[in-house]
């Protein structure tokens, strides 16, 4: 079966680097499926769960936002962070999804960034439901 490179960088450095047979991710329009030979194209992605199929298993990391860029022969996420469901520290996420449900929850107060909030907490979502495999 054939395979795409897979690069996954974060200014803290590569979060992950192999071959697989399909790459789906989440971008603004909606989730998209890469097979190698796709046609080169660029995209924003959204705060979610990034799988990465090779040899009947799956890989999933988890990212919050960044860009796609695919080539016939190779993927490029470049994300502000990424993390392997297996490298998730699931009870510093639980704490950040709390921390950030308390500060939405003091939204009227003029001091509260909700915009903020509400990216802390979807992040900290995201990294639950990958950790835990409900994506």
């Amino acid at each position: 079966m054939k395979t795409i490179k897979v690069n996954i960088v974060t200014p803290d450095g590569p979060v992950y680097d192999s071959e697989v047979n399909m790459v789906i991710a989440n971008t603004s329009t909606g989730e998209i499926g890469i097979l190698p030979g796709h046609i080169p194209m660029v995209a924003p992605l959204t705060v979610g769960a990034i799988r990465l199929k090779k040899e009947g298993t799956t890989d999933i990391v988890a990212v919050s936002g960044g860009f796609l860029e695919v080539r016939p022969d190779q993927v490029s996420i470049l994300a502000p962070s990424a993390e392997l469901s297996s490298t998730i520290d699931i009870n510093r996420a639980k704490e950040a999804m709390k921390r950030a449900e308390e500060r939405l929850n003091l939204s009227k107060q003029d001091d509260v960034d909700f915009k903020r909030a509400e990216l802390s907490l979807k992040r900290a979502m995201n990294r639950i439901n990958v950790n835990e495999g409900n994506i």
